[in-house]
């Protein structure tokens, strides 16, 4: 058979079991040398009986000394048990469902259990362990790949054609990892770690051929990145000739910090060398990124150009309206709010307006990427809360003009080995001042036990006259044991029947919604009961209280920047998370918010502890997936892979010398957005 081959004509798996593969992604034998393992089972170690852990997955070999006996538990339970024995101990067996074993196995006779030990009594139970005689060689005392399954496969589907595969590997497989790289880091050509991977003698092979695969994720994506920073380097950037910003520091109210004016300072810098610009602001909430963004915006404006601005929510583009339109207006640059909930009427006069040059700068959703948003001269593309959004979103805006100068923004802090992938190909900046009088938030994790407290001290905060957020998790009852806003709500109403309380969730309809958030603004709503609606996009300055309901059920992240949400007025302002009573793991992560307000260490441990997929929900907005590489254990893999890159690239700019490798970077990148290299 060969690599292009359907899976389906492997002996042993017809069309059924391709339907059901082609769920994991493996149409073809290539598709199944490329599903690596998720872990292995290490059988080659065989524990003896008198030695064996309570909890752990363990090999033994012993003999039968009891015929299986097999009884009805309840209806649709069956449970076989027997006793083996070996020169250390006697050892149960418990089989659930499985009358086959009575069958199979034969009193007197060796063989080799694979099995999770409880420890029971003075002794061990083994549970369903898998078996064979001694000596069978099938499984046992070997190391055993797990691959990832669906419903309806088994272990033994993945090993019939990912063997097929390995047969089909050619001798000759294109390696397009360099030779120079592969001696360097001691590497074993592409035939035998694939071997390795998926059947490896031992798991000192099995690691190392893992590191293999690991490096290639994370080079291919490093090169892929120099590539997007050559290819932009190489262009002009849209002209701006006046960078003067005089006039708009004047207008400000309030003097800017230092870290948002080196921001500022860096991104004109960029634009005066003639390049474009391309450049990632972070900082936590409240730190002033979108003063950076409006500098941007009135030089795009002062140089007869035009500029768009694009949220992740309508709240938050509505948010920039409210801030940017007056700063921008009293220097005389025009602005225009383009976002789906618009009326056809409204949208279409925006849209020509915009077409038009009538507006300088446009701020609006996901709505500005449409087919019918034509700009007149577009210059700067600014895109807020970045991690929202995919890498072909952002290139569908930039698209909207000649070389337009991007600058991106993120107030969810990214770990720096998150973001060499994610922004590998942007300059960084980040702003690490808070506005003067900003106070630190105290935060608190609590248990139910607190909550009477709780509910007087969110009384006391509106009785002194601020305000106050709760989010749940959840809009209306749905999953037992976690709080609903609905529900919350209700109970705030009665416990406290003399303050205001108001609810805004996903559901509530767009103008119900805004209403609300204009009361709460201004002051009329005491609580806001909501979801995480109010995530961003959301600048309430009275708001000196937030309490999250189960917060061990969000990640910590998320938990910042909802923290963020309060503490921007001059009253000492709180944070109440609860969720500390739902065992060890929820106390450690809300302790880490409790010791904290650095946004850059909390979402270092979001990713160690959650894992990329989960740091931004299941997609990696834009990030080409990951097949085996764990961003947050393989720091240092992921740097010695960038190195090298970076090393390869400036030897050999466009990969002349490496065409196979040019190829595989094109083809990866092509997929999400980019297009050719050319």
């Amino acid at each position: 058979m060969k690599l292009q081959d359907n899976v389906r004509f492997v002996r042993g798996i017809g069309p059924k079991k391709a339907e059901l593969l082609g769920r994991l992604g493996i149409v073809t034998l290539e598709d199944a040398v490329q599903c690596y393992p998720r872990g292995y089972e290490d059988r080659t170690h065989i524990t003896p009986i008198r030695h064996l852990l309570d909890g752990e997955k363990q090999c033994v070999h012993a003999v039968v000394g009891t015929p299986p006996q097999t009884a009805h538990i309840r209806r649709g339970m069956d449970v076989t048990r027997c006793t083996v024995y070996d020169e250390s101990g006697a050892l149960t067996l418990r089989f659930f469902n499985h009358k086959y074993a009575a069958a199979a196995l034969e009193t007197g006779k060796e063989y080799a259990f694979y099995g999770k030990v409880q420890a029971e009594g003075r002794g061990f139970v083994m549970l369903s362990p898998e078996f064979e005689p001694v000596g069978a060689d099938d499984r046992t005392g070997r190391v055993l790949p797990v691959y990832p399954l669906t419903a309806g496969l088994y272990q033994r589907d993945l090993y019939r054609v990912t063997d097929a595969a390995l047969a089909a590997v050619p001798d000759d497989l294109p390696d397009f990892l360099p030779k120079a790289i592969r001696e360097q880091q001691g590497f074993a050509p592409i035939r035998d770690a694939l071997a390795g991977i998926h059947r490896p003698q031992d798991m000192r092979q099995a690691q190392q051929a893992r590191r293999r695969m690991v490096f290639e994720e994370f080079f291919l994506l490093s090169c892929g990145m120099g590539f997007l920073r050559a290819r932009r380097s190489g262009k002009s950037g849209a002209q701006l000739r006046d960078l003067s910003l005089n006039a708009f520091y004047r207008a400000l109210p309030f003097s800017l910090t230092g870290a948002q004016m080196r921001a500022i300072e860096a991104c004109t810098l960029d634009i005066a060398a003639g390049r474009p610009l391309s450049r990632l602001i972070q900082g936590d909430v409240g730190s002033g990124k979108t003063m950076v963004a409006a500098a941007l915006c009135y030089l795009a404006a002062k140089n007869g150009r035009q500029a768009v601005m694009m949220a992740p929510t309508e709240l938050l583009a509505q948010q920039h309206m409210q801030t940017l339109a007056p700063l921008l207006q009293k220097l005389g640059v025009s602005c225009g709010l383009l976002v789906g909930s618009m009326g056809a009427k409204q949208k279409r006069e925006t849209v020509q307006a915009i077409e038009a040059g009538e507006v300088s700068v446009v701020i609006g959703t996901h709505a500005v990427l449409g087919d019918t948003v034509q700009f007149h001269d577009l210059a700067v593309a600014i895109v807020d809360e970045q991690h929202r959004f995919g890498v072909n979103q952002r290139a569908t805006l930039t698209a909207k003009g000649e070389n337009v100068h991007l600058l991106v923004m993120s107030a969810t802090p990214i770990p720096r080995t998150l973001a060499l992938l994610l922004y590998g190909d942007l300059d960084v900046s980040v702003i690490d001042e808070l506005p003067p009088g900003r106070q630190k938030i105290k935060t608190y994790a609590v248990g139910e036990t607190m909550r009477q407290r709780i509910d007087r001290f969110i009384d006391k905060q509106c009785a002194e006259g601020g305000q106050v957020y709760v989010v749940c998790p959840l809009v209306g009852d749905g999953e037992s044991g976690r709080t609903s806003a609905e529900s919350a709500a209700e109970r705030l109403s009665g416990v406290l029947p003399h303050r205001r309380v108001a609810l805004v969730h996903g559901r509530t309809r767009a103008a119900e919604k805004e209403q609300i958030m204009a009361d709460f603004a201004a002051g009329n709503i005491d609580i806001l009961v909501s979801t995480t609606v109010i995530e961003v996009g959301v600048n309430v300055p009275n708001a000196t209280l937030m309490v999250v309901e189960d917060g061990d059920c969000f990640g910590l992240s998320q938990l910042h920047q909802l923290r963020g949400r309060v503490g921007r007025g001059k009253r000492q302002s709180y944070c109440v998370f609860y969720g500390a009573d739902r065992g060890a793991d929820a106390r450690e992560r809300l302790k880490t918010l409790v010791h904290t307000n650095d946004g850059f260490v909390i979402a270092q441990k979001d990713l160690e502890m959650r894992g990329a997929g989960d740091f931004f929900g299941t997609r990696q907005h834009g990030l080409p997936p990951m097949k085996l590489a764990d961003l947050a254990g393989d720091t240092r893999v992921l740097e010695q892979a960038r190195r090298a890159a970076d090393a390869l690239l400036a030897d050999d700019p466009e990969l002349v010398r490496e065409p196979e490798l040019r190829a595989r970077v094109e083809k990866l990148f092509a997929q999400y957005g980019e297009g050719s290299f050319n």
